[in-house]
């Protein structure tokens, strides 16, 4: 068996890559569906819900819900409401806009420990959503003031909710 020149690959410059030229690209336009679980998650989020799917063998919750438990893997069993109110998990000042370019003002962005009535969680598996965190500062974030704050949903008013994650415009910081 004879030993490979080059265990990391061959160098860009040693590869001729083919180039494709497209007269024409038409623009498509595709659908996907949610299935069950993130459509009932959707719908719910328009009615001003958090809900959550959970597996009674090993008492996890899913918020968004799935269909079966990635853990035990059976069906979930029941469907659960969190109340709109969490802690401040993870957090993060994003200068990045949605488009890739540069935030003139940053976004704070954290992961929300959900509250869902009726379930203890620790801090190894709990639900949780990435979101805005609303009435914070970049500087909140640089003194780490933020991690295990108490933040409740902002909704958007009920006739301007379409189903999506947005329906949720932010989590405000719950000051005492």
């Amino acid at each position: 068996m004879t030993k490979p020149k080059n265990p990391r690959g061959t160098p860009f410059e040693e590869v001729a890559f083919p180039v494709f030229e497209m007269p024409h690209v038409g623009k498509a336009q595709y659908n996907y569906t949610t299935g069950w679980a993130l459509g009932r998650f959707l719908a719910g989020l328009k009615e001003g819900k958090i809900l959550g799917t959970v597996c009674r063998k090993c008492g996890r919750v899913f918020i968004p819900p799935r269909m079966y438990c990635s853990y035990c893997f059976r069906e979930v069993d029941d469907w659960v409401e969190a109340s709109g109110e969490g802690t401040v998990h993870t957090i993060v000042a994003s200068y990045i806009e949605a488009t890739r370019a540069r935030a003139k003002e940053p976004k704070i962005v954290g992961v929300i420990k959900l509250d869902v009535p009726g379930y203890n969680f620790d801090d190894h598996f709990f639900p949780g959503v990435l979101h805005y965190i609303c009435g914070a500062a970049d500087e909140d974030v640089k003194n780490m003031k933020l991690f295990g704050a108490r933040v409740r949903a902002r909704w958007r008013p009920p006739e301007q909710r379409t189903g999506s994650i947005t329906d949720i415009e932010c989590f405000e910081v719950v000051r005492p």
